[in-house]
């Protein structure tokens, strides 16, 4: 069963600016922000009805030696006290729902963005910018919703007890009314340097986590080139650079929190030094005093709940903007465009751009000089570019790019050497049953597997689906990856791949491209880390296997294009040649110069 999300639909967020985002998140939940609103509104107004209680219990009972009404008094307190617990721990859960949800809502819509873009998000921002994003930056948006709740409350209790404290003295209140905003005055310029200070420190922490996972990832080869040392002196470096601004952000800090319980607390003494005074000449009563002391103690808290709340929603306002900045990064117009039928099966694909024709139902090899220039071409017949300045591949005569993008995705597959590998079993990695793991070859190989499975097995590799995966492993010649795990299909595979070695994670991904059986495979050099033995049994396999269906292999290996029953070589970007592996050898000096590895290989090649 899969696992059910928050939000079956967290909505369309508004990115226009930081602000407009947090008001989305607020909107989003109206009920519970107006409930956390409204309760947190009673509870700190209901702070300051204590003060006024016990007032009543000094003058109406103490002072004037009447026990009954000091117990009437003395048991309203207590009443109070309860009902001010419980609407405080209302308060508390609900803020704490709002949070979450704004933080699963933004959660759920950072993901569903983050696929929707694809391959364009690595070219626009880093890996370490969207964990980063993913994780604190999520994290301080939502506790900058803390404002719907106390915050609002904090305003209208600050309201509610200079008026009580007006009925009490004027001047009171109006040493209260102008107090808070000197208090503001003086936090506010902390709060604004700190808001560009962070989202400094964030950016940089974005960068050095994305070269910490580099290094991770790529251990193994810095290890055998001896580049450990090196990457970790550069590593250190950054992360001195950025220890020195976490400093900065951390001294600002200190001092916006000191301030937030100083100030208040000096603004204690000053309104409780100014009512002594008046209580001594008579102005107030003993009873007014004690209740002045106890709303300006109470008041304590609603400022300090503007101060925290103004320190949260300066954090959130970065958290935002980083936010939006990912949001708003767009698909290529291959994702945006495009809502026609594609061709039927078995049609030619074409790309302009280099003179290249796939006719279908073959096995093509395509050799480059140029390894980059090999992936453009792949990625115009995926769809995978929407570069203004290239033509536009047609497939079947129609333009790739006015077909819907969700049938080409079925029905073309663009299978890179490199593509990532998920943590997962091995049999979860080639059939897609690891759940929220799967990538779009594994959710086609399931696709694939269950309309197979006409006895609606529960087994969630029925004998159809074995027979398929033995199938495409034997192809990768991938059986003794198989065979060397304790477990078999059923062995854990580290995310990337990394307990596996180079030539077996690139047999695993071959396996899984093999095993969507898509109706055109597009192959970018899916041998490059395998021995010459290993390649030569993959390319006397490969054919068979994908018998009747379109294939385009991107390589210049001698043993991969004698397998195909066409070679297209390409120079500068363009077709120069196209025939037979054997003929292109003999009659393309640029071509033998290309795939032959040394002069014996051009004579054993022509063999072949």
């Amino acid at each position: 069963m899969p696992p059910r999300l928050p939000h079956p639909d967290p909505g369309v967020p508004d990115t226009r600016s930081p602000i407009r985002y947090l008001w989305w998140l607020v909107t989003a939940q109206k009920a519970r922000v107006l409930r956390g609103s409204v309760v947190g509104t009673l509870w700190m107004v209901g702070l300051s009805v204590r003060p006024y209680l016990i007032a009543r219990a000094i003058d109406d009972g103490l002072r004037t030696g009447d026990t009954e009404a000091l117990l009437f008094w003395v048991g309203t307190i207590v009443l109070a006290g309860m009902v001010l617990a419980w609407l405080g721990i209302t308060r508390h859960r609900t803020m704490t729902f709002i949070r979450e949800d704004a933080t699963a809502r933004s959660a759920q819509v950072l993901l569903k963005h983050i696929t929707r873009v694809g391959s364009v998000l690595p070219k626009k921002i880093t890996s370490g910018e969207v964990a980063t994003v993913g994780g604190t930056d999520i994290t301080q948006i939502s506790w900058a919703l803390t404002m719907t709740g106390p915050g609002v409350g904090a305003v209208l209790a600050y309201a509610v007890a200079a008026v009580v404290l007006w009925s009490v003295n004027p001047m009171l209140a109006l040493f209260v009314l102008l107090g808070v905003p000197v208090v503001a005055a003086f936090v506010w310029p902390l709060l604004s340097k700190l808001q560009g200070v962070d989202s400094s420190y964030r950016h940089e922490l974005g960068i050095l986590t994305a070269r910490a996972g580099d290094i991770v990832s790529g251990l193994r080869v810095l290890a055998g080139v001896g580049g450990r040392d090196l990457f970790l002196r550069r590593y250190a470096e950054r992360s001195q650079t950025l220890l020195d601004k976490g400093y900065r952000v951390g001294s600002i800090m200190s001092w916006v929190q000191a301030l937030t319980v100083g100030i208040p607390g000096l603004f204690l003494a000053a309104v409780v030094w100014l009512a002594a005074r008046m209580a001594a000449t008579g102005e107030i009563t003993v009873g007014e005093l004690v209740a002045v002391y106890g709303y300006v103690a109470i008041l304590i808290v609603p400022v300090w709940f503007l101060l925290e709340g103004g320190y949260m929603a300066v954090r959130g306002m970065v958290g935002a903007r980083r936010m939006i900045n990912v949001l708003r990064i767009e698909p290529d117009e291959v994702g945006s465009t495009g809502q026609e039928p594609g061709p039927k099966a078995n049609s030619e694909l074409h790309d302009p751009q280099s003179g290249l024709t796939v006719q279908p139902a073959r096995m093509i090899g395509v050799a480059c000089d140029d390894p980059g220039e090999a992936v453009a071409i792949a990625d115009r017949l995926g769809r995978f570019s929407a570069d203004p300045a290239e033509q536009t591949a047609t497939w079947g005569g129609l333009p790739i790019t006015s077909i819907d993008l969700a049938e080409v995705r079925e029905r073309i597959l663009v299978a890179d050497h490199e593509s990532y590998l998920f943590a997962g079993t091995l049999r979860e990695i080639l059939t897609g049953t690891g759940g929220p793991q799967m990538d779009g070859q594994q959710i086609r190989v399931l696709s694939r597997i269950k309309a197979q499975d006409s006895t609606q097995n529960p087994d969630p590799a029925p004998k159809q689906a074995e027979g398929a995966i033995a199938r495409a492993v034997h192809t990768a010649s991938a059986d003794d990856v198989v065979e060397s795990l304790q477990d078999g299909l059923a062995e854990p595979i580290d995310s990337r791949g990394r307990n596996l070695s180079g030539g077996q994670r690139q047999r695993v991904r071959l396996a899984r491209a093999l095993l969507a059986e898509p109706e055109v495979l597009i192959l970018i050099d899916p041998t490059s880390a395998v021995d010459s033995h290993t390649e030569a049994r993959i390319a006397a396999r490969l054919r068979d296997h994908r018998e009747g269906r379109t294939t385009v292999v991107f390589a210049t290996s001698p043993l991969l294009l004698a397998g195909t029953d066409e070679v297209t070589y390409i120079a500068q970007k363009k077709v120069v040649a196209c025939g037979r592996h054997e003929d292109l050898l003999h009659q393309e000096s640029g071509y033998r110069a290309l795939v032959a590895r040394d002069s014996e290989d051009e004579t054993t090649g022509a063999a072949r």
